[in-house]
Parts: C-alpha cells; structure tokens; sequence
C-alpha cells in the first residue's frame, strides 16, 4: 500500500488516498513500475490542481505530478532492471496519465532516464522539468552562437530561472536577472547573477521595435509584453529562448527585430524531447550545476503541502525549486 494525491471528478479538491499497486494503470508495452522516492512542484502542477484540471487533466481519477524520482520495482523494457534509479519529466504524465504524487507509478520505460551520475534522486527533484528546460534553453542558445555579453533570465526566481542563472554564473556568464520582487535579490546573486533588473523596466512595451542593443542572449519564462520588449533589445543575431509563459501567451510584437537584427526566438519543448537529447541536458546538469547553489534554491515538502504550493506557484510565491519527499 502507499499513499497518493488524487482527483477524484472534475472540479473537486486533491486529497490523499491510500492504493496499492494493483490501483496504478497498466501499460501496453515496455511498462515499468517505479517507487517513487520525489517529486517536485511545476507551474503545470499548478494548474493541474486547479479545479477543473486547469485544462490539462482529461480523465478522473487522476494522481498529478509531472515529475517523479525513484527506484524501479518491476521492467519489461530492455533498459532497466529491478533497483535501477530512474528519473521522469514530461511525455504528459501527471496531466494525461498518473503522476509522481505517489508512492509508486507505472509508465512507459521509453520515457525514463537513469539518474545521472553524480546526481541523487532528491538533487535530480530540485532539478525537475524546470532545471531541464533550463539546461535546453542553455544548449540552444549555445546552439546559435552564444557570444561574449550579459545574458538576460527572465522570472529569474522561479523554477527555470534559478536553475538557468546558476549554471550560467557556474559557466563564467554575466547573468542579467529580472525579478518583480526586490527582496530576492541576495537570493539571485548568491546563484551567479552579476545585475538584478527590476521587472517593471521591462513590462510595458514601447512605441519603438527596436531599442539598443542590450542583451546577447535571453531565456524567457515570462512571455508577453515582455518579451516583446526583449526582442527589441536583443544584439544582431543573438538569441532568445522562450520557456515559459507567465505574462500570456499572446506577443505584442512585430518582426522588425527578426529582420533587421537576425534575433532568433527559440522554442523550447522539454516534455517530448528524444531520450538521447534529454541523457545529454541530464549530463550536463550533473556536470555544470552547483550542488551548494541548488541546495540553496529548494523548497522542502511533503504530499500534504503540495495543494498549497500548487496555488502559490500560479501566484509567483514559490521561489527556487520545491523538493516534494514521498
């Protein structure tokens, strides 16, 4: 038996349940049972426990979680034995199938990856769906060209942008962090950033397309009328990497930057990602990442507290990156 956080119809509250295995949905082919030892807390989590699903949960019950850590119990896919530890982000569990808010889960052993080496399974928890696409955004940026210059992180406190500022600080950039909340800027220079930029001196967009040339790259989580504003300060040819949409999905921009500066806006998708690019971002984690400056980002919990903490993330009250122990 273990415990879980279910939904159990549309619109009603979370609450934990005990289940047993035999509760877990079966999986057609090459499915793994996993022993859930983390989990973690996303902006998606957020909306999943939402009423409603936040229009991403379809079928009830549900067990949210789009995130989990553990060790495997049972494998019938060639990759991974008994005792094996293993990491899950994306491919829609939590929200299309069950998620890591509990104590066991089954799924398709083509969307694991091994815990990387150098890595535990809690560390691998403060990293989550957020220290990944972090990674992503980094290595497409790298990708394009990354030059000499500061790089700007938007949302710089949450989840993506605490992970992004600290390995970048770790790789010898100049980080430019916005924030709308003064009170963490000791928080963002302890991880690496070298400028704290107050967030309203980028929140309204401006008459102008193009403004100076500021930034020689940029990993968005904010979107918006943010982005928009960044887009026009970008240097000629550099990039920006779009991971979140905090500020809307809507981009009141023009294409005079893509035009007459060459900027490239890059989207990231970590929940597909193939299993070779998602071992590669994984390493890179582990190698880059400072383990002093993650643990300073995490945020202890436990199952109980997770229905709090969803809603404070959709509220931008959750700084760094919650560590959920199962």
């Amino acid at each position: 038996m273990f415990d879980a956080l279910m939904i159990e119809k549309e619109g009603a509250a979370p609450a934990i349940r005990e289940l047993s295995e035999a509760d877990l949905p079966e999986v057609a082919e090459g499915g793994v049972t996993v022993r859930v030892c983390h989990s973690t807390v996303n902006y998606k989590d957020g909306l999943c426990l939402m009423p409603g699903g936040g229009g991403l949960v379809r079928h009830y019950p549900h067990v949210p979680g789009i995130d989990f850590g553990g060790v495997v119990e049972t494998s019938d896919h060639e990759r991974y034995s008994p005792g094996d530890e293993v990491v899950l982000t994306g491919w829609r569990v939590g929200e299309a199938h069950w998620g890591g808010y509990a104590g066991m889960a089954r799924v398709k052993g083509e969307w694991l990856v091994p815990l990387p080496e150098g890595l535990n399974l809690r560390q691998a928890m403060a990293v989550g769906t957020a220290g990944l696409t972090a990674m992503l955004a980094i290595q497409a940026l790298e990708d394009q060209g990354l030059p000499p210059g500061e790089v700007l992180v938007t949302g710089a406190s949450g989840g993506v942008g605490s992970v992004a500022t600290a390995i970048l600080g770790a790789m010898g950039r100049e980080v430019a962090a916005v924030t709308g909340r003064p009170e963490q800027e000791g928080y963002l220079r302890d991880l690496g950033a070298t400028r704290i930029v107050p967030r309203a001196e980028l929140a309204e967009t401006v008459g102008r397309p193009l403004e100076s040339e500021v930034w020689s790259g940029c990993i968005d989580a904010v979107g918006g009328a943010m982005l928009a504003r960044v887009l026009g300060q970008m240097r000629h040819g550099c990039s920006v990497a779009a991971v979140g949409l905090a500020g809307g999905p809507h981009l009141p921009a023009t294409v005079i930057p893509f035009l007459l500066r060459g900027v490239n806006l890059l989207g990231i998708d970590s929940v597909t990602k193939p299993y070779e690019d998602r071992v590669r971002a994984w390493g890179r984690i582990a190698e880059l990442l400072p383990m002093k400056k993650l643990e300073a980002m995490v945020v202890p919990a436990t199952l109980e507290d997770v229905p709090r903490l969803g809603a404070e993330i959709l509220g931008g009250k959750v700084r760094g990156r919650v560590v959920v122990d199962l």
